[in-house]
């Protein structure tokens, strides 16, 4: 990672606090853990370069443990304001103690995506949250007519972007993940229902 001796120091506090957690909360999977820098604080990381630049609104829909929405406020912290949408109290709970020890605002909605109401954001994340089909049910309540998807998607990506294609219209451009060889970026846009 390019990033400031602070920035690193913010995201190693945020993996310290993840394995003291993961050991009352499932937050990632076990198998995961050992290999928590890469599996999931770079490839979160390596959507930074796909967020539009200036002050941006960015929403994480079913942050759990804070991936990738925790990690790109912590990274961007003068310009990009991001809201974590998680329906688990607990998680939310470890939500705020991250973002209160690595000095990261951010807002925490202990919310259901279902019943997301008045807030729309220019860029919505989700990792590992549904297939791209449900994906989209649940970020088309939150986006605007300029707002872009960043979706982590693994090796069915192709499957999942045929299957949303039945139902939704959207420009999209696949790029490769840095972190897992068969994953893919999507980045979608101008999304419309059929």
């Amino acid at each position: 990672m390019n990033v400031s001796r602070e920035t690193i120091s913010r995201l190693k506090e945020y993996q310290r606090l993840l394995e003291l957690w993961q050991k009352k909360l499932n937050l990632v999977s076990s198998s995961s853990l050992a290999m928590a820098w890469e599996r999931h604080f770079v490839d979160s990381y390596q959507l930074l370069s796909y967020l539009p630049p200036g002050p941006i609104s960015l929403i994480d829909l079913g942050s759990g443990a804070g991936f990738p929405g925790l990690v790109l406020a912590i990274l961007r912290p003068e310009t990009l304001f991001v809201t974590l949408v998680e329906s688990d109290f607990k998680k939310c709970m470890f939500l705020e103690n991250v973002s209160r020890e690595t000095f990261s605002p951010v807002t925490i909605l202990n919310s259901r995506l279902e019943s997301l109401q008045g807030i729309q954001g220019d860029v919505i994340t989700a990792r590992g949250l549904a297939p791209l089909s449900q994906l989209l049910n649940y970020a088309f309540l939150v986006m605007h007519e300029k707002s872009i998807g960043l979706f982590l998607k693994g090796k069915e990506f192709e499957k999942e972007i045929k299957d949303a294609q039945k139902n939704w219209e959207f420009e999209l451009e696949i790029y490769p993940s840095l972190t897992e060889s068969a994953g893919r970026i999507l980045k979608l846009a101008h999304l419309r229902k059929k």
